[in-house]
């Protein structure tokens, strides 16, 4: 990249460059560049080249559009907006260094996909090459060149107990709509809303952050697992903190604020769900700080010993279980249930996870790139490592192997969620939802569904991909070629005393 032009006649700003960090409040990069003292350009990139990897899908980019046009109604009163490109990222430097001369550019800390990481080492030599600062700021208490967990957890709490940056309006220098004039820019991707999806922006994230503490916390230890209750119990805060409508930071101190008890929201007696939750927060972190620790997880084995398990792609095993077509019941729902909404609860990814790559016993690669497609709140951080802990390849973890019946009738016992997800079911009765297959050829005409022509016949015995999982796995528990890996992932990965760290999952 070549070095830009004299700076003669060019007005001089600072850049805060938004990446998964899409809000107003909490933003350390924004407050910095307000206290720099210069006029600051607010810029969003939708890159080509991020866009098109495989692990995307419009619902992410139409979530992102949402929460720009979000900010910028809140910038309007403050005589800024945040100026949104459709090109990679160098080109936009490229262009704005023509126009203007920038003196640093502030952002997050992103841990992402490998093709955002070679995009920020590419903007690191751009930087480099113009005499340009570049000014990160670290992210919802992750660690970048992390060598050891040791003092890790303490710094995870200082860093949540820390006042949230504030950025002064007041003393606001946007850059001039004079020097903006012909400057190539977007409103953003025409991109129509979905109602089946939420939807993106600062203003949603706290509506929902504020219903949740107020009320819908109540009932979360209770319906954490079911793939229906859940739909309200938790918090759906995920696709907020996935992007950053959210800081981990602000929900945080707003559910520590809320379990004391107080006028706005008296929820003091909830204090074991707030427990629960807050644990959840800790592992999000746990899991983010173990993919920027190593995050080949993306393409890898983390344990390398498992590099020896043998599993070749069955295409038609997997355009099943792509599709809701396995023929059973609980994980054909929560696939077409994710293909429509976005949004399954974590016990429903994980037997997700375990069902492929267990009982149709497939690699774990194509299934962790499908299930990110169609995850609204798809965060590389969290993805591959629990991808590889679900698949039973970290070999510190205990290997959980989900039966799909079990899991409904303990979960949907009505099968509620089933029907919803599976009309074909719809007039089965409860006991035969999650073993439709089990019905006599007369009661599947009775009940209108014939199996394997209305609804599939189940593309495995359950039984035998069961007992053919657990012996292979747990043979190879015990390899010495998993065992000498295992010791490396706990020393890097795993906070001391790790099994009394409440809420911690490896």
């Amino acid at each position: 990249m070549s070095a830009q032009p004299p700076a003669t006649h060019r007005p001089l700003v600072n850049i805060v460059w938004f990446k998964r960090d899409l809000r107003l409040r909490d933003h350390e990069p924004l407050a910095l560049a307000q206290q720099a003292g210069l006029p600051v350009l607010l810029l969003y990139a939708f890159e080509p080249s991020v866009m098109a990897a495989p692990q995307y899908d419009e619902r992410h980019w139409r979530f992102v559009q949402q929460s720009l046009a979000d900010m910028n109604r809140q910038l309007e009163q403050h005589g800024t907006e945040v100026l949104v490109f459709q090109d990679e990222l160098l080109a936009v430097l490229a262009q704005i260094s023509a126009r203007f001369s920038i003196q640093t550019i502030f952002s997050h800390q992103e841990t992402g996909l490998k093709i955002t990481y070679d995009r920020d080492k590419a903007v690191a030599t751009f930087c480099k090459a113009n005499n340009i600062a570049w000014r990160e700021s670290a992210c919802n208490g992750v660690l970048r060149g992390l060598r050891s967990r040791k003092d890790w957890r303490e710094h995870w709490y200082d860093f949540m107990a820390k006042p949230q940056p504030r950025v002064d309006w007041t003393k606001w220098q946007g850059v001039i709509a004079e020097d903006l004039s012909g400057f190539k820019n977007l409103t953003g991707l025409a991109s129509p809303p979905n109602l089946n999806f939420q939807p993106g922006g600062e203003s949603y994230a706290h509506a929902y952050l504020k219903s949740f503490l107020a009320n819908r916390i109540q009932l979360y230890s209770k319906s954490i697992s079911k793939p229906l209750e859940s739909r309200r119990g938790c918090s759906r805060l995920s696709p907020y903190l996935a992007w950053g409508n959210l800081s981990v930071r602000q929900v945080y101190q707003a559910s520590a604020l809320s379990a004391t008890g107080n006028d706005t929201l008296p929820t003091i007696r909830w204090k074991h769900q707030h427990a629960a939750f807050g644990s959840r927060l800790r592992w999000q972190a746990h899991f983010i700080q173990k993919f920027e620790s190593e995050d080949r997880m993306e393409f890898e084995n983390v344990n390398r010993g498992y590099d020896f398990l043998e599993k070749k792609t069955d295409p038609s095993l997997l355009e099943a279980w792509q599709n809701g077509r396995t023929g059973f019941p609980l994980v054909d729902a929560c696939m077409r249930c994710l293909h429509a909404t976005g949004w399954v609860n974590f016990r429903m990814r994980a037997m997700l996870a375990s069902f492929l790559t267990h009982l149709l016993w497939q690699p774990w690669q194509p299934g962790a790139e499908w299930l990110a497609k169609l995850f609204l709140d798809f965060e590389p951080g969290i993805h591959y490592p629990q991808w590889q802990m679900q698949s039973g390849v970290t070999g510190i973890n205990t290997v959980r192997i989900y039966n799909p019946v079990k899991q409904g009738q303990e979960h949907d016992p009505t099968g509620f969620f089933v029907k919803q997800w599976v009309p074909e079911l719809r007039n089965v009765p409860e006991n035969f939802i999650h073993e439709p297959w089990k019905m006599t050829l007369m009661e599947q005409q009775l009940y209108g569904v014939v199996i394997g022509k209305d609804y599939p016949a189940p593309v495995v015995e359950l039984a035998a991909a069961h007992r053919h999982a657990r012996e292979i796995l747990w043979g190879m528990h015990g390899d010495g070629r998993v065992k000498a890996e295992n010791g490396r992932i706990l020393r890097q990965h795993t906070v001391p005393d790790r099994e009394a760290w409440a809420g911690t999952k490896g």
